[in-house]
This record gives C-alpha cells, structure tokens and sequence, in this order.
C-alpha cells in the first residue's frame, strides 16, 4: 500500500492559468507506507497535474516482487483557515506482493493541525474482499511533525511516526522514527528511515 494523490480530466475545465505539472524522483532507506514495511532499500518516482484545485497523478515505486503502481485524482480547497480535500487513490501492483486496494480520500487542516481519512477496500487474492478505514492525525512545525495514525474495520494496528524534512541544495531529505504496535501486521516494532528526493517542473 501507499498514499498518493492526483486528479481528475475534471480539472481541464478550470483553466490552464493555473496549471502545473510536476515530477519527482526519490530514494527511501526503507519504504514504509502507513507504518507498514514494504521494502527495504526503495526507489521511486511519479507525475503530476494540478489546476484550480483539482489534481491528478501516478506514482511508483521498487517492492522487490515488481512495482507498486499508484493513481489518484482528487480535489482540495480552502474555505476561511481550513484546508479541505476529497479523491480517490488506487493501488496497483505488477507482480504478486501484494493485491489491489482502491479508497476514498478525504482530508482536513488548520493552522499546524491535519487528520486525514481513508476509506478503503483491498481485493485480497480472490479471497474475501476486506473493507478497512484508515486514520492520521498530524502535529507539524518548522519541518518537524508527529503523526498518530492506525486501521479500524477488517484491518487493525496503530502506529507513531516523528520525523524531520528539509530541503538541502534543492533537495528533499527526511528523517523519520517509526513505532507501531504488535497488531499492525508486516511492521517492526521500530525504524528509522531515511529519506532523498527531487521534485521538478514539467513544461
């Protein structure tokens, strides 16, 4: 699994004043995605189109037993001092680590405070479909954040991520300790992870 964002052909109709794209590339000393590893050792990289509000894009990256293939489209907007989104993301998979997940976005913030939700179902190999609810509540200041996040429904477990990201010589670099509980299947009890990456314009 992994959160990605990106839009909808929707957001065409808002004009191309405002229009972006965007790409990134990056390096992950161990890819976890919602306090779960998925690879040791990770590279990445994705596009993305944004215009008005509206966005849309990929994103993939190394799992070892292929790639993760992730979309998503999706709208955010401010309304007073809250910032507030709604979209879908799919996750997708080229060979057999994992199956396909596909859920509704929806997030909020104010000021330093963010909560994100995602409301999911996972295919899970011709097994019975399982449904699950994911939840994360940010604290960010400066670079430095605290994230407390977990599962509810058909899956379960919490996790703790505090970390630190800069930018050095026009590049993004991360530090984050990860600490989840024993209920969150394929995590460690604790890692460090360090993270590079570079974002670009597209013309």
């Amino acid at each position: 699994m992994k959160f990605l964002r990106t839009g909808v052909a929707l957001m065409l109709l808002a004009g191309t004043a405002q229009a972006e794209f965007t790409g990134n590339l990056g390096y992950m000393s161990e890819y976890h995605f919602r306090g779960i590893l998925q690879k040791v050792s990770s590279v990445s990289g994705g596009l993305d189109y944004e215009s008005g509000g509206f966005y849309v894009g990929t994103w993939a990256a190394d799992v070892g037993d292929g790639l993760e293939i992730d979309g998503s489209f999706g709208y955010g907007t401010t309304v007073g001092d809250v910032d507030l989104s709604v979209g879908y993301t799919g996750y997708f998979y080229t060979g057999d680590f994992d199956d396909t997940y596909q859920e509704i976005n929806l997030g909020a913030g104010f000021g330093m405070l963010s909560l994100d939700v995602a409301v999911g179902r996972y295919d899970n190999f011709g097994g019975p479909t399982l449904d699950y609810t994911y939840y994360a509540l940010t604290l960010e200041n400066k670079g430095f954040y605290g994230t407390l996040a977990g599962f509810s429904q058909d899956a379960d477990g919490e996790y703790l991520e505090l970390g630190y990201g800069t930018s050095v010589a026009d590049f993004d670099v991360g530090l984050a300790l990860i600490l989840a509980n024993d209920d969150l299947i394929g995590s460690d009890d604790e890692s460090l992870v360090f993270t590079i990456g570079k974002s670009f314009d597209i013309r």
